[in-house]
């Protein structure tokens, strides 16, 4: 593996906690949402990822997308929220504040994580060069 794939690796593990932390800050802004553009309720979204392979040798992770989480809508009786059915019950999305946390704070230390070792690998390579002027 030269240095340039793991800078390569590094950055790609960069690029999928960027995106799951701007779906987790989604998920926590919407936390109350009754109503969206759709209809409904807002629904928690989860970024889709796997492994880059190349001539059986790993090239790092690459998103495969956005899904969206249609489990555990919860139902809560409020008949004077507008989005109240004839019932008086308001579907609220499915977003766990305290989750949403925690994988918010597993995503930016990952990220923490690829970003020392990118730093590591642009440290060997000017290491190298400096040794090669010699």
């Amino acid at each position: 593996m030269s240095i340039f794939n793991s800078m390569n690796i590094s950055s790609s593990g960069l690029t999928l906690e960027r995106m799951k932390i701007d779906t987790i800050s989604s998920n926590i802004a919407n936390v109350n949402t009754t109503r969206t553009a759709d209809g409904g309720p807002y629904k928690r979204k989860e970024v889709t990822f796997e492994e880059m392979v190349k001539n059986q040798e790993s090239m790092g992770v690459k998103v495969t997308g956005i899904k969206e989480d249609n489990t555990n809508l919860k139902k809560v009786y409020d008949p004077s929220n507008a989005d109240a059915g004839s019932d008086g019950y308001v579907t609220m999305p499915n977003v766990n504040l305290l989750d949403e946390m925690v994988n918010l704070m597993q995503a930016q230390r990952t990220y923490e994580a690829n970003a020392t070792a990118l730093k590591a690998s642009k440290n060997i390579l000017n290491k190298a060069l400096e040794i090669s002027k010699g």
